[in-house]
């Protein structure tokens, strides 16, 4: 398979290969984009599914991710793979700047009150004891004043997100796919002119 390791990494591996990736996040990008490229589906399939990637990154749904992405992706007949790429618009780099941002946005579209300078409200959230209803119930509700503006904010600043991508990304796998069929004739015709101008000199 193409790009694939040939040493299976173990899931604390790819945690913080994720993290923090082993070159640059420059290098990951590339190698996003060479992956997006290389997606064997139409350009609206691809152009979609990275679409819905960028939106779940938008969200405070931290661990769904990849899974709500796919769902969108299916919904709306977006390429899986392309959903996962999609989800690397969130990062380590950029979710502080995201979250802020939805938390911000959300709090206007709630009629909250905002100050600049206010920082986001800081909950001090209690481990539940045990994977027990009543337990995840008391977390969700603690956190809850902070998760309702991100999600009501990661919706516009998601969907214009999704577009920007959607455009930038069909553009530019057409534009690949030209270049690589173009590439694909020119070497195909080499050999004709090579026989003709071959042929043409036995003539003489």
């Amino acid at each position: 398979m193409l790009f694939r390791r040939r040493s299976t990494p173990s899931w604390f591996e790819t945690a913080r290969l994720w993290l923090w990736p082993r070159r640059s996040f420059a290098r990951s990008t590339q190698y996003v984009l060479k992956r997006i490229k290389r997606v064997n589906a139409s350009p609206r399939a691809i152009a979609m599914g990275v679409a819905c990637g960028a939106f779940v990154s938008f969200t405070p749904l931290l661990g769904l991710h990849f899974l709500t992405a796919f769902a969108l992706a299916w919904l709306f007949g977006g390429n899986l793979i392309a959903a996962a790429l999609g989800t690397f618009v969130g990062n380590p780099i950029t979710f502080p700047f995201i979250w802020a941002f939805t938390y911000r946005v959300g709090q206007v579209m709630l009629g909250s009150p905002v100050n600049v300078n206010e920082q986001p409200p800081i909950v001090e959230l209690e481990k539940p004891s045990g994977l027990t209803i009543e337990g995840l119930g008391g977390f969700f509700e603690a956190a809850w004043p902070i998760m309702k503006p991100m999600l009501v904010g990661s919706v516009p600043l998601g969907l214009t997100a999704a577009a920007g991508m959607f455009v930038v990304t069909y553009w530019t796998v057409v534009g690949y796919s030209s270049a690589r069929r173009a590439r694909f004739k020119t070497k195909r015709r080499l050999p004709r002119d090579s026989m003709a101008a071959a042929e043409a000199g036995e003539d003489r």
